[in-house]
């Protein structure tokens, strides 16, 4: 069965997202067919039991355009699930379920909460994300998205 680009759209190999239920704009992302899972570099991750039984993860996430400062946010606790880096190290992330939006698109994922301070991407997007989306154009940036305020 052929792959058609007139179901889905091309994107590049960065792009740029926005997280609208979690507040935060503008995060720049490296797409990755490689990685089922996507993963968003978060630190002071904390663990909120509520009232009603329900589980929620607060966290702290850099701003892209503004790498001095930081936000807290927090969101529904899906699971904790263990995931094998690129390196072949299995660790225990929390999961959340957010929207992501990239240009005129936005839909629900499943993100992994990991620090990435190692790495030279706030967000890595895996190909669960993106399946059924877009096809990845591998030499070229930001098809589908620019931060916000850019011309």
């Amino acid at each position: 069965m052929a792959l058609s680009s007139k179901k889905n759209k091309i994107i590049g190999w960065r792009e740029w997202l926005n997280l609208p239920e979690l507040g935060i704009r503008n995060i720049k992302v490296k797409v990755d067919s490689g990685a089922r899972t996507s993963a968003l570099h978060a630190t002071g991750i904390r663990y909120l039991e509520q009232l009603n039984g329900e589980t929620w993860v607060s966290f702290l996430v850099t701003k892209q355009l503004e790498p001095r400062k930081t936000v807290r946010v927090r969101a529904l606790l899906v699971e904790q699930r263990k995931v094998k880096s690129s390196l072949g190290h299995a660790s225990v992330r929390p999961v959340i379920r957010t929207m992501i939006q990239i240009g005129d698109e936005a839909w629900p994922v499943e993100i992994t909460l990991i620090n990435r301070d190692p790495m030279g991407f706030r967000m890595l997007l895996g190909r669960s994300a993106i399946r059924k989306r877009f096809l990845i154009h591998p030499s070229k940036s930001f098809l589908q998205s620019k931060p916000r305020g850019a011309k």
